[in-house]
């Protein structure tokens, strides 16, 4: 880990020192980018003293989180193996002893479970994809598909907080905050970081605390937008006051803040302040963005009849693209219900209806308005599925148990390799091998070549932001902090 971070903790009082060595800095990083070339200045209010690091490949992210672990062997690990095994035992040498959750562990059978879902390769790159995915396979050539992730959670919640924050432990900031402070927001009338959730009846609920700033100031954390009428909660100007009264009211209160922080010196003090603007902007900027009706007829063919549904995910993925055109840095879908244990063949079914259209629709629709160069796009979710049934085991039915060693995602644009399916598995989808079919042990080794833990595809992330992920951390309680924690190398090969 690095031992000198360029980074720290903001003090409660600030002296002469603080001051001058803050403004020297803010100088320098002034007269550094007007040197850099248009292409390489993604530095924006509120951004950090150096930060990019280096010239960027992508300046905004849209991450398309699924909630529940889709499975991989229904998706993008094609194991015609296990069809031809379907309903023998799994050998003792794949599972080689590793641990099992209390779900299957006490089952007197573990029998192999193959996809009754037919594969096809895709686009000129041949990429092998499930049958559930048509839509997505139409935009094969632009995806960097990932089979070889693994992760040390084998439960929801730390899976997901670990994804979400680098840490299983919840109370870190999240991926959006650490990029929004150190990178700074475009458009000063929308947040730099949103949230958008797909309502779901779900076994697995999602917290505030995903998209929390942590220990980083309170003005980094995500905002989520809702569904209907009223996206902010009491965002609306109550009956009665004008705009001007409005706008006197909060100068008025925001004097009054101020004298509170000449007296205090919190820092908290000044978000509240910038919080409080920023509000105000957002009541004519928010209607703006998320009135979709002004949108083409081909559009809603583009993302199918759902994105007409305000908070349906195609909604959102259409949503995600016209804040990615104002200039939002971090946006952040969530959709819940891949946690299929049981009946899984008509659970994925209907969460693939729901996701297939919009999401490679959002990739077309960012390269056509020539974004997808500088976006980019991640599909995935906490962790994998197991290759064996949990519970009962039938030719047309079964479901599948957590699986952390090894599953797939996706990505496109944003400086990623197109057209590329990187990373191994072996012919059950239980462990990430080698291109010599040797298994690998990456959790004996965190750098370990063809495998990609979480906390490397983190640092792949921000490297395509222009960030050095051992640069971006913070001081807090006698510690330097970082979204990767003190691990994490970027994958080169993922890399265009």
């Amino acid at each position: 880990m690095n031992t000198k971070p360029t980074l720290l903790a903001e003090p409660l009082a600030i002296t002469r020192r603080h001051f001058f060595a803050k403004t020297a800095g803010g100088l320098g990083a002034i007269a550094l980018s007007s040197l850099l070339p248009r292409s390489a200045m993604a530095q924006a209010p509120g951004g950090l003293p150096g930060f990019p690091n280096f010239a960027p490949k992508a300046t905004r992210v849209i991450y398309l989180f699924q909630s529940g672990a889709p499975s991989q062997i229904e998706l993008f690990d094609h194991k015609p193996l296990l069809n031809k095994l379907h309903g023998e035992q799994l050998p003792e040498s794949v599972r080689d002893g590793q641990r099992l959750t209390g779900m299957t562990s006490q089952q007197s059978s573990i029998p192999l479970a193959g996809s009754i879902f037919p594969f096809h390769q895709a686009g000129q790159s041949g990429a092998w994809l499930s049958s559930l995915l048509p839509h997505t396979a139409t935009v094969a050539d632009e995806l960097c598909i990932v089979r070889s992730m693994f992760t040390e959670a084998i439960n929801h919640d730390p899976a997901v907080t670990f994804f979400q924050t680098g840490s299983q432990i919840a109370g870190r900031p999240s991926f959006g905050s650490w990029i929004h402070y150190g990178l700074g927001s475009v458009n000063q009338n929308l947040p730099a970081f949103i949230v958008l959730v797909t309502p779901h009846k779900s076994d697995q609920p999602l917290y505030s605390r995903l998209w929390g700033s942590g220990f980083l100031d309170t003005r980094y954390q995500g905002i989520q937008f809702r569904s209907g009428k009223e996206p902010i909660l009491y965002m609306s100007d109550p009956d009665g006051p004008c705009g001007s009264g409005r706008r006197a009211l909060l100068d008025k209160l925001n004097a009054l803040n101020r004298l509170q922080f000449e007296k205090e010196l919190d820092p908290e003090i000044e978000s509240r302040i910038a919080q409080y603007e920023m509000a105000y902007r957002m009541q004519s900027s928010v209607p703006e963005v998320t009135d979709l009706s002004k949108e083409p007829e081909s559009t809603y063919q583009l993302y199918g009849p759902d994105s007409r549904k305000p908070g349906t995910y195609a909604a959102n993925c259409l949503l995600a693209r016209r804040l990615a055109e104002r200039g939002v840095r971090f946006i952040q879908l969530y959709h819940q219900g891949w946690d299929q244990h049981g009946d899984l063949p008509n659970g994925i079914s209907g969460q693939t209806r729901e996701t297939d259209q919009a999401s490679a629709a959002l990739v077309k629709d960012l390269k056509q308005r020539g974004m997808l160069e500088d976006t980019l796009v991640i599909w995935g979710g906490e962790f994998g599925r197991t290759c064996y049934s949990q519970g009962k085991l039938t030719n047309d039915n079964y479901g599948r148990d957590h699986h952390p060693r090894c599953f797939s995602i996706w990505m496109a644009g944003g400086g990623v390799k197109p057209g590329l399916t990187y990373g191994r598995t072996d012919d059950y989808s239980y462990n990430i091998v080698d291109a010599d079919g040797q298994v690998l042990h990456p959790e004996k080794g965190r750098q370990t070549p063809g495998a990609v833990h979480v906390h490397d595809l983190q640092a792949t992330i921000l490297h395509l932001l222009g960030i050095d992920h051992e640069q971006l951390n913070y001081l807090y309680q006698g510690r330097h902090f970082r979204l990767t924690d003190v691990h994490g190398s970027v994958v080169k090969d993922l890399l265009a």
